[in-house]
């Protein structure tokens, strides 16, 4: 049987992702369907989320399945010794699809070995986070008109941010050029770096954060400096406000900027930023209902084609 669950975005061809983004288009235009009667959700939350939780439960309830789980392991059997096998495979019986996010890496792909249901991940460690990576797809699309031969700029974090591993590897297929910036503690890891040449992406990287680094940028992502990631809180408090974005430096950005970040915020992007037309945070948020609802329905074998009907 076709395991048809979403662990990394890594998975999907240029064709699989387009696709999605054509359902997730489907979806804006109407968002409340009956497709998922009779389905149950579960979401498996064993580490905190706020919008990647309600989004996809929101998904899960406009289209008119119902929801399952919960969002404090700590009120789980898991806190009691139980195995992430065991919890799987207790909730397989109940659901017809899992959503799980989970502290440790490579939980999402273990759970889609031995789960008999679909499992999406919803973030696993600082690996993957592939539905934010759809959701930042369809928000890069809907601004931009176009995915291909773009000057993206990562911000932050991109050392722990799975959200920008997660998009560096979606936008192999659209020839982007990528700039890093990031403090040298948090730099792109050396296995991205090595995915970007092996798969042709270019990339620069960059230790400033001023108006003149990002002066070219199409899309700029900010990240929040991480601080459930660190053991050294020492490290921290050091490096977590050493890039902050204020509106005076977009003053000579391009006109089609667009500033992404996946959220929560904490100090990286100033309130006066709120109000310039370039920001785009919140939109991408709202996004994320469309591209969860596409890859739920994908997941359980819901077509294109179903939808448009």
């Amino acid at each position: 049987m076709e395991n048809r669950s979403l662990v990394t975005i890594a998975e999907h061809s240029k064709e699989k992702i387009l696709y999605l983004l054509e359902m997730a288009k489907q979806f804006e235009k109407n968002p409340n369907r009956k497709i998922l009667d009779g389905k149950i959700v579960a979401t498996l939350f064993f580490e905190p989320s706020t919008r990647t939780r309600l989004s996809f439960e929101t998904a899960v309830n406009r289209l008119g399945g119902r929801i399952i789980g919960f969002s404090d392991a700590s009120t789980t059997s898991s806190s009691k010794g139980e195995t992430l096998k065991d919890t799987i495979m207790m909730v397989s019986n109940y659901a017809d699809l899992i959503v799980m996010r989970h502290y440790l890496e490579g939980a999402a792909r273990y759970a889609s070995e031995v789960a008999p249901i679909p499992i999406i991940n919803a973030g696993d460690g600082a690996n993957q986070h592939p539905s934010q990576t759809m959701l930042d797809l369809y928000s890069i699309l809907k601004t931009q008109g176009t995915l291909e031969n773009l000057n993206i700029f990562l911000v932050g974090d991109l050392k722990y941010g799975r959200t920008v591993h997660s998009l560096l590897m979606a936008m192999r297929h659209f020839n982007p050029t990528f700039h890093f910036i990031a403090p040298e503690e948090l730099k792109m890891p050396e296995e991205y770096k090595l995915y970007c040449e092996e798969n042709h992406i270019k990339y620069v990287e960059h230790t400033d954060f001023n108006e003149s680094t990002i002066a070219d940028a199409d899309i700029l992502y900010m990240t929040r400096v991480q601080r459930e990631r660190f053991t050294d809180l020492m490290e921290y408090e050091r490096i977590k406000n050493v890039y902050i974005l204020r509106n005076k430096m977009l003053e000579n950005t391009r006109p089609n900027l667009r500033i992404l970040h996946p959220l929560p915020r904490v100090n990286e992007i100033a309130y006066d930023v709120d109000n310039n037309e370039k920001a785009y945070y919140f939109q991408q948020a709202r996004n994320g209902l469309f591209a969860r609802q596409a890859i739920i329905c994908d997941v359980l074998g819901i077509t294109l084609e179903e939808i448009k009907c």
